[in-house]
């Protein structure tokens, strides 16, 4: 019968199969085949049932295989989202690793630094110390000249001074530059000389200034500040100014001051000398009221 035929014909030329149900083509086929061979005395009821039956069939086949490929493509992606998450774990590792290693270094550059730095300190309080040793060697080595200097001066002394008294020039001098004793006016400075009946000195000759000179600048302190190095000699002009006397009350000769001296700037009427590169010119008039170190003289005693 051709609606048997048309039927066949019709459904294997206008069925379009999709990609994902190739498998059902072989099944479409032989239903194709199987209706164009069924005999003619079929009923039309027949033949719907029949092709209801395989169009069923054709639903089922075709729901089973794309749940198939639903379970296989989720298989698979299973497998890749296994695979993706090792692969991730293995690189997050790795990462973990290199960022604690980054760290650590970053301790060990942050400790290696501060030992650096540490280091460092250390070798500028040793060059400190070198420094400071290398002064105080060189002061001991400046004491120790200045002593044996002074040994001949000190041996003729205890001949002809008092204990603590040097010889220099045929006369007698006391230097009260020693921290045992406080600095004083020169009032004070004088009086003190008066109680061993002695005076401030009198620094009346070349000699005599060049050896109060040498010797002064034996002790000096160049840590203490100028002003204070000075040290009270017996002359003053407070009795006229600018007429400079000793406190034997001769007149001033020849004098060794510095270039602007006197000037009496703060009423100025005592003088003082002072440490000094030209000893030419060591002498600087101050206020008497100053507090200064002093020098004192006396006659020398009888040697017999």
């Amino acid at each position: 019968h051709k609606s048997g035929v048309s039927v066949s014909f019709y459904f294997t030329a206008t069925y379009t199969v999709p990609a994902c149900c190739a498998a059902l083509i072989p099944v479409l086929l032989l239903c194709a085949v199987t209706v164009s061979s069924m005999r003619p005395d079929f009923s039309v009821n027949q033949y719907r049932l029949l092709v209801i039956s395989l169009a069923v069939l054709a639903v089922i086949l075709l729901t089973v295989n794309i749940g198939l490929g639903v379970y296989y493509s989720k298989l698979t992606g299973g497998y890749l989202v296994t695979d993706i998450n090792r692969e991730l774990a293995k690189l997050q590792k790795i990462y973990n690793q290199m960022v604690q290693g980054k760290e650590e270094a970053q301790k060990q550059l942050v400790k290696e630094m501060s030992d650096h730095q540490f280091t460092k300190w250390e070798m500028e309080h040793q060059i400190r110390r070198t420094k400071d040793y290398q002064k105080q060697i060189d002061k001991i080595q400046t004491d120790v000249s200045a002593l044996r200097s002074h040994l001949p001066l000190i041996k003729d002394g205890c001949r002809h001074c008092l204990p603590g008294w040097t010889y220099m020039e045929s006369t007698c001098f006391y230097f009260a530059i020693s921290e045992s004793h406080s600095s004083r006016t020169w009032y004070s400075a004088q009086s003190f000389c008066k109680a061993y009946k002695a005076d401030l000195a009198i620094i009346n000759s070349r000699e005599k200034q060049l050896a109060v000179f040498n010797l002064i600048n034996n002790y000096h302190d160049p840590s203490r500040p100028r002003d204070q190095t000075g040290l009270w000699t017996g002359r003053t002009d407070q009795d006229q100014e600018g007429v400079w006397k000793w406190v034997d009350g001769t007149r001033l000769s020849e004098g060794y001051w510095r270039v602007g001296e006197p000037n009496n700037q703060q009423n100025e009427d005592c003088a003082a000398v002072y440490p000094a590169d030209n000893p030419f010119q060591s002498w600087n008039d101050a206020p008497c009221r100053y507090s200064l170190k002093w020098i004192c003289e006396m006659e020398p005693k009888s040697s017999s």
